[in-house]
């Protein structure tokens, strides 16, 4: 595991409590009473296209950003503190921060500033914070890694009065809110670092008094930064069932099974924070997995570290277990493997199960060649639902559910009458459960080419929405619209000189020279058709109501465009949402196969066999190659490595 080692410039070991709020502008005052309610986090204050830092955050970020500190106004005689970053690149910032250990709470503005004119002159814009960005809640694809989890971890401690830590109830909850996993475990003070160790948190939270406790405190030192405190309110085991019960809008969680009170109040300190951390919004999460103790191989934190399963022991992925054996082609088929590395199974029948799904791709080299073809066009489906679910997601993550919708039935379409083992079943099953409805809406709505942002609009595509393809002529093609219209309107009156022009105060009119005066009032009709607008020296303007109505439309044409198109997103994405599980169920059916075509393609070229696994303590290898030192000297060009018994 490669955890971050304490130092005395942790980022999250140093709070910066507000400053006092007199005799500050009320833009200021209002800053500092956001920042009081945030002190242990940077406060990205909105204001336009930057977000803008102050005092000590600003000195903060400046420093770990490497940007210009810049001063704004005074607060108590002194120079206030300032810097910046742009809006539209404030994920490369907050990668940065994020990696340095820093919590950054992101403040935006949640009234139109014509809404606060309207209060007076001299009234702020609202804002808030609407979301914390933590090591363990991050969905953004900048800021993740495709073949890794991003799990945040949250400790739950039941002891009884008086009792020592090592007579203690302790339970490990560990979820990823980009992907929606969520598991529960039991664990116990003697084995609770080799359980993290394991899953590999990017962030642990605990209850304050946990984390001070003398006999537990060791375990946090070692962790550093990736262990954050938190009010023990948050882990209130007798509160969970109704917190469970909220958060995943059903009355009884009775359903998810029975769970100790160690675990449910781990379970209550996740969510807690997770409602803490993403505010309004609501991650799609799968229903808590609890995983019984002995399923898998305990191992102890320095054996896991001298194995160098996904890292070496100087934190890089090349040169460990993982890169030489990885041959996946979807991220999450890469996750799941480097999962299975983490925590083997310990049951030879699950062990066997696995093995057959190989060996089945093994002997159907070409269904295994089309499959990984196939799923080479499968984007992150979890991700995507994750960021849509939390109001982040824009077209493309639309797009990645389209492109694996698509993947899906053509993978569905290839296991067509052939016999498969278990696990494979199962697999396929859940592929062929993805909705077919949805699918259909998606590939119906969206465009080939997506922009990244929902408000470029220009992703839904032609032929899908009638008015919205009359806004996109009206916006595009004004020119010509109106050069129709005229066109007719010569035709109509026979005036060949008639002109439909504009300015800024009449807006579009007609104009024709005096002399034809007569044809555009000389009857009732005439004068019905054609409304008068203003008489010059030498011509007449007039307008129609159906170029009045046309103005109306070109002027409101781009606005009313996009928000079909916004509407069309969040119609979508409802639909989306909505079937989150059956999405979830499919995409980790697909990183299954992904794994097992994968490992079957690495024995077939590396010349690996069946291990045979039962349930006796024996323990026999023939010709036995470390794949790791293998590819090594293969690189190196140190000639072949000698098979061991």
């Amino acid at each position: 595991m490669n955890m971050h080692m304490p130092t005395d410039n942790d980022a999250q070991e140093t709070t910066t409590p507000a400053p006092a709020t007199g005799g500050v502008t009320p833009m200021m005052e209002q800053y500092i009473e956001i920042k009081a309610a945030n002190p242990d986090s940077l406060l990205f204050y909105r204001m336009g296209d930057f977000y803008e830092l102050f005092f000590d955050d600003a000195e903060k970020a400046s420093q770990a950003l490497g940007i210009v500190l810049t001063k704004r106004g005074k607060h108590q005689g002194h120079d206030i503190p300032m810097c910046g970053v742009p809006v539209h690149a404030a994920d490369d910032y907050l990668q940065k921060l994020i990696a340095q250990g820093f919590r950054v709470a992101v403040c935006e503005q949640i009234e139109d500033p014509a809404e606060a004119k309207k209060r007076g002159s001299k009234s702020v814009v609202r804002r808030d914070v609407v979301r914390l960005v933590t090591p363990g809640t991050i969905t953004e694809d900048k800021l993740l890694a495709p073949s890794e989890s991003s799990f945040l971890m949250a400790l739950g401690r039941v002891k009884a009065g008086g009792a020592a830590a090592s007579q203690a109830s302790f339970a490990l909850v560990w979820i990823d809110i980009s992907t929606g996993a969520f598991r529960v475990a039991e664990t116990s003070a003697e084995r609770l670092l080799a359980d993290i160790f394991r899953v590999d948190p990017r962030e642990l939270i605990v209850a304050e008094p946990v984390f001070h406790d003398p006999e537990l405190r060791p375990i946090f030192d070692v962790l550093g930064r990736v262990a954050n405190p938190q009010p023990p309110s948050l882990f209130d085991s007798a509160s969970a069932t109704g917190r469970i019960a909220r958060f995943f809008e059903v009355a009884t969680p009775d359903s998810f099974g029975t769970f100790s009170r160690a675990e449910l109040s781990a379970i209550s300190g996740a969510i807690a924070y997770v409602e803490k951390t993403q505010k309004a919004e609501r991650p799609p999460l799968s229903r808590p997995e609890r995983e019984e103790q002995g399923s898998t191989l305990f191992i102890d934190p320095a054996t896991r570290a001298n194995l160098e399963l996904l890292r070496t022991l100087s934190g890089s992925r090349d040169g460990s277990l993982f890169k030489a054996i990885d041959r996946t082609v979807t991220g999450g088929g890469a996750r799941l493997l480097a999962d299975r590395l983490m925590a083997p199974l310990t049951d030879p029948a699950a062990i066997a199960a696995r093995l057959d799904s190989v060996s089945f791709f093994r002997s159907e080299v070409r269904l295994c060649q089309s499959l990984r073809a196939s799923l080479k066009s499968v984007a992150d489906m979890p991700r995507a639902l994750s960021r849509l679910a939390l109001n982040r997601g824009g077209p493309r993550d639309l797009g990645a559910l389209r492109a694996g919708f698509e993947a899906a039935r053509a993978i569905a379409e290839l296991f067509a009458a052939t016999a498969l083992p278990a696990e494979l079943a199962a697999a396929l099953a859940a592929i062929k459960a993805l909705p077919e409805a949805l699918a259909g809406h998606l590939s119906e709505a969206l465009d080939d080419e997506l922009p990244l942002i929902r408000r470029d609009g220009g992703f839904v595509r032609t032929g899908y929405h009638a008015e919205l393809d009359e806004m996109r002529a009206l916006r595009d093609e004004s020119r010509k619209v109106i050069a129709g219209l005229e066109r007719s309107l010569i035709e109509e009156t026979g005036i060949r000189s008639l002109k439909i022009r504009h300015n800024n105060v009449l807006g579009y009119y007609i104009e024709v020279t005096a002399s034809h005066h007569s044809i555009m009032t000389g009857s009732d009709a005439a004068k019905a058709r054609f409304i008068h607008r203003q008489t010059m020296a030498n011509a007449m303007r007039f307008t129609t109501t159906e170029l009045a109505e046309l103005e109306s439309k070109i002027a409101n044409a781009a606005d009313r465009a996009l928000s079909i198109e916004l509407a069309a997103f969040d119609r979508l994405t409802a639909e989306v949402v909505a079937e989150a599980d059956s999405i979830r169920a499919g995409a980790e059916a697909l990183a299954a196969l992904d794994v097992s075509a994968a490992l079957a393609l690495l024995s077939e070229s590396e010349g690996w066999c069946r291990p045979v696994v039962d349930a006796g303590l024996a323990f026999e290898i023939v010709g036995g190659r470390h794949p790791v030192v293998e590819q090594a000297l293969r690189r190196s060009g140190e000639g072949p490595f000698v098979a061991n018994d």
